[in-house]
């Protein structure tokens, strides 16, 4: 038997019962992966900045799910909310989601949102990953899933800076997934396009795309724990347009994504509909 022939015949894994820690789970993509995996019979544990949030999000999902506040970018907190998801038992999935898009031209950002984009982005990321890690790799099994974005494959103007925190999570997943597998963990990375949701509010997806609902990311982000696989692309079309535009030479490249208006999906946005996710994003 072939070693390929062994890996599709792999049993997807049974997630009922498991603790799945999910960031940034009030709203959005993180509140319907949260429905999905309470759905597959896991124990959901729901982390949002806004405590009533939470709470209300705990009790839309059902399934004995728990809500608990988590400042993503401040260490002590996520460490608190970790523990207070392993004391309903072993984390065997954490889920990566939260995240800003603060969009703005670099010479315009204001330093304070520079470092927000790249504290709760990045930072976060790379601080909820280690904690957790640490337990998986004393229990010698677990999962972590960071949810980037198809701009950490494609740097756009008008978000450069999230374009950077979101190439740091890819280029991070990456390093990371060759460090823990040893020790039985994987690492993925989920790259949605643009999606439905308040962060996406008045940003057009490119001529030939649509916009993602968040269901379509939380089906991707639930298929990954039960077959884990390292890069996903949400719609999974969306990979292939990107890797064949990528053998293309600089100049092409970048005329096709002018033909798609790619190239200013980040820089062309309805201001007003944007009005009421930047005031939040920015608290």
């Amino acid at each position: 038997m072939t070693r390929s022939s062994r890996l599709a015949r792999t049993p997807d894994r049974d997630l009922r019962g498991k603790v799945v820690a999910i960031t940034g789970a009030g709203r959005g993509i993180g509140l319907a992966t949260a429905g999905r995996f309470a759905d597959a019979g896991a124990r959901v544990v729901i982390g949002d900045l806004d405590d009533d949030v939470a709470a209300k999000a705990a009790a839309q999902v059902g399934g004995g799910a728990e809500g608990y506040v988590v400042d993503v970018s401040d260490r002590a907190s996520f460490a608190a909310f970790l523990a207070q998801a392993e004391a309903l038992g072993p984390v065997e999935v954490l889920v990566n989601n939260a995240g800003i898009m603060p969009l703005s031209p670099l010479v315009e950002q204001s330093d304070e949102s520079i470092d927000k984009i790249l504290e709760v982005n990045l930072r976060a990321v790379i601080t909820g990953t280690q904690l957790a890690a640490r337990t998986m790799l004393e229990r010698g099994h677990g999962h972590v899933v960071n949810v980037a974005s198809a701009v950490g494959r494609i740097g756009m103007a008008g978000g450069a800076v999230y374009s950077a925190s979101k190439f740091g999570v890819v280029g991070f997943s990456e390093a990371m997934s060759a460090e823990l597998a040893p020790g039985g963990v994987d690492v993925s990375v989920v790259l949605p396009t643009v999606v439905a949701t308040e962060l996406g509010a008045g940003v057009q997806a490119a001529r030939g795309m649509r916009p993602c609902k968040p269901e379509e990311v939380a089906d991707a982000i639930l298929s990954v724990a039960r077959r884990p696989r390292f890069e996903t692309w949400v719609p999974a079309y969306a990979k292939g347009i990107f890797y064949s535009s990528n053998t293309l030479p600089r100049r092409a490249r970048d005329a096709v994504s002018h033909a798609m208006g790619a190239d200013t999906s980040l820089s062309k946005v309805d201001l007003e509909a944007r009005a009421e996710y930047e005031r939040r994003a920015g608290r």
